[in-house]
């Protein structure tokens, strides 16, 4: 056999997200840019903040002797120790450099955060819907990831958590907040709820489960986004600076492990271990001297935050329902008529507009439309949608 089983099966069922992303790439070059409506790829189209290119340039002039060799594999000591002193203000604990280790994005992260972790066998709890390569994630370490049902308001169904949660091999919960597919953010009375259950876990079966959160969107937010780490001792936090600086193709980001954790010195070098042999080897070192400049810049939240009422604007004027978002860049809308999220994504794509079956997220029924786009590309798209809502029948209509 020519490649692997295991990676010929995941080619069969590849991201759904990738497939609209290259279909929108064969309708703009058929129609035109200017005529496709491609809301399905999460990539930000905002400029990095102004701080980004004077940190760039200025760290480009300086070149120091040395600066694009190896370092620790954890990453620049100093640049995690300004990380750290950003992320404890954020997470209301006082972090040290000993707590931060440095990662290829937020992916990366949890791949080296899941291969420290989990053993074969393991399960990773996980609300659903959530973003469809977490499950490969796991895979990837021989666990298994566990979805559970959230509440008609994808809100944490924590019933449901506690009972997916009650078994020997239960190593890790994983949440998304402020999340992708839904832009929902967890407020602080669900977090405190988590500990505690995590925590009655841990007691009952000796095996504390990990809280990891990830939070890549946690600088684009309409609401406060509450603290991990502050509320269990037995947490990770994974993220990136794809949104919040909008350098998503230059693949750096952070872990950040509580201090309070047990074994934290044996989870570090962990860490470490695991970022060098899964060939990341160290998170890109220019990156990591740009990050560790721009703690306290952002991109613009505020020109996310006016594209979601233009595009929530034009889907109440068509017709079409929505999960309000709370934080992140996206939308997350049911499909008029019932679950055929993968007809409906095809309708639309007639239709071109391209957004993302729900089924992927693990949520059929309802489809995902990112909104890091241009507000001139949201308002044009309107007739768009008219046209296809017009149009659409849905096979139970049908029958």
């Amino acid at each position: 056999m020519p490649i692997a089983d295991k990676v010929r099966e995941a080619l069969g069922s590849a991201s759904l997200i990738r497939k609209m992303f290259e279909e929108g790439s064969r309708l703009k070059e058929r129609h035109g840019a200017e005529n496709v409506f491609d809301f399905s790829l999460g990539n930000p189209d905002l400029d990095p903040p102004p701080e980004f290119r004077n940190a760039l340039s200025k760290r480009a002039a300086e070149d120091p002797k040395g600066s694009h060799g190896y370092m620790p594999n954890a990453g620049y000591p100093e640049v995690r120790a300004a990380l750290a002193t950003a992320c404890s203000l954020e997470q209301g604990t006082r972090l040290d450099r000993s707590c931060i280790v440095m990662s290829c994005g937020a992916a990366g992260g949890l791949n080296v955060v899941f291969k420290t972790l989990l053993n074969p066998g393991d399960t990773v709890v996980v609300p659903s819907p959530y973003f469809m390569e977490y499950r490969a994630y796991a895979e990837n370490h021989g666990a298994r990831l566990v979805p559970v049902p959230t509440l008609p308001d994808f809100s944490l169904d924590l019933g449901a958590i506690e009972t997916a949660l009650a078994e020997k091999n239960s190593a890790a919960l994983l949440i998304n907040s402020p999340h992708n597919p839904t832009g929902r953010v967890y407020p602080g009375r669900a977090i405190a709820d988590l500990a505690r259950i995590l925590s009655a876990q841990g007691r009952r079966s000796g095996r504390f489960p990990y809280l990891i959160a990830d939070e890549p969107y946690r600088d684009i937010a309409y609401t406060p986004v509450p603290p991990v780490l502050a509320a269990y001792p037995h947490s990770l936090v994974v993220s990136s600076f794809s949104k919040s600086l909008s350098l998503a193709g230059e693949r750096i980001g952070f872990i950040a492990v509580n201090p309070e954790a047990a074994d934290k010195e044996d989870i570090m070098n962990a860490l470490s271990y695991a970022t060098r042999v899964l060939g990341f080897v160290n998170a890109p070192a220019l990156m990591q001297w740009i990050v560790g400049d721009l703690t306290r810049a952002r991109v613009d939240a505020a020109v996310y935050a006016r594209r979601r009422d233009c595009f929530k604007a034009v889907l109440d004027r068509v017709g079409i329902g929505y999960a309000e978002p709370e934080g992140a860049f996206y939308l997350f809308c049911q499909v008029p008529g019932g679950a055929y999220d993968r007809l409906f994504v095809d309708h639309l794509a007639s239709h071109l507009i391209l957004g993302v079956p729900g089924a992927g997220f693990g949520a059929p029924g309802w489809v995902r439309f990112a909104y890091c786009v241009d507000e001139k590309v949201i308002k044009a798209s309107e007739p768009a949608f008219e046209r296809a809502l017009q149009s659409w029948q849905p096979p139970a209509a049908e029958a």
